[in-house]
């Protein structure tokens, strides 16, 4: 059924309401799935039931917050500790390009915040299909390191996740919000 359009003075009924949002929800797009408050200096925060069999892809975004240093927050998918693989490249607001990459380690750490901001746009694919997990990010940093990110990553393993885990790599984070979306199955 496509999507109803309406004009003025027409009377909305709650099955053509329901039948407009149910098409919206399975024809693409992103999909609100929960949010978590980050605390006041945590060590990690654990976000639950984040995935699930409804949608194959998620985006994470972390918004407002700040971190006690400028260091690497890591992500980590349920309660796996090893086989995570990524690569980062990263360009200066100069212009000047430097990359780093890592294999088999205990998370992804591609994720960069410092004592201003803490932001970052994550893209999680399969994590809860039993394949690996495939990540990627961009981060902007327009305060202390001067430079963009964007990185890639895969989780070499066909374990099926519903949570992950954000630590810092010292330090703590505090404040911000952590939205995930799943993208829509068309």
């Amino acid at each position: 059924m496509p999507l109803t359009t309406y004009t003025s003075g027409e009377v909305l009924t709650a099955a053509s309401l329901n039948a407009n949002l149910s098409f919206a929800s399975t024809n693409g797009g992103l999909v609100f799935v929960k949010s978590q408050v980050i605390g006041s200096a945590v060590a990690s925060v654990n976000v639950t039931s984040a995935f699930s069999t409804t949608y194959d892809s998620y985006k994470i975004i972390i918004n407002g917050g700040v971190g006690s240093a400028n260091q690497d927050l890591f992500l980590k998918l349920g309660s796996t500790t090893t086989g995570y693989y990524y690569s980062q490249q990263f360009v200066s607001y100069a212009g000047v390009g430097t990359s780093s990459g890592a294999a088999n380690q205990a998370s992804f750490g591609f994720i960069t915040y410092n004592t201003n901001t803490l932001f970052v746009n994550i893209e999680v694919h399969n994590p809860f299909l039993s394949s690996p997990t495939v990540v990627n990010s961009i981060n902007v940093d327009p305060t202390i390191t001067g430079r963009t990110s964007a990185a890639q990553g895969y989780l070499a393993n066909s374990t099926s996740y519903t949570d992950f885990t954000l630590t810092p790599g010292g330090g703590t984070i505090t404040g911000g919000t952590i939205y995930i979306y799943g993208y829509a199955k068309a």
